[in-house]
């Protein structure tokens, strides 16, 4: 039996720091995301089993704009407005994650290391 209210969930962080505070997300376009991955999906009438949201901070800002993809756990960073499409169709519709993207951790690494 499944439990999961959506098959996938996509958090796009849209965490916004205090100006001079290192590189955040909210200000590298997050909340454009969240509205084009939002768009794409109901275009596509995914967004009954495909839920689209803003996110805090994923802890990888450097690499942002980011979000994560589960139940899966792939986070992708630099995305752009032009990325959509590609996670859309190739991640969330065919389980293929978009490796060009995709970020990879070494267990236990601290943010600041990234």
């Amino acid at each position: 039996m499944n439990d999961m209210k959506y098959d996938k969930h996509v958090f796009i962080c849209t965490n916004q720091r205090p100006e001079g505070a290192k590189q955040s997300c909210g200000e590298a376009h997050g909340l454009n995301l969240v509205k084009e991955f939002k768009r794409l999906i109901k275009e596509k009438g995914l967004h009954v089993n495909i839920r689209a949201q803003k996110a805090g901070c994923l802890d990888v800002c450097e690499l942002g704009p980011a979000l994560v993809v589960y139940p899966e756990g792939v986070f992708y960073g630099k995305v752009t407005d032009a990325d959509v499409p590609e996670i859309v169709e190739e991640h969330l519709l065919n389980n293929r994650p978009v490796e060009r993207l995709r970020l990879r951790f070494p267990a236990n690494t601290p943010d600041e290391a990234l």
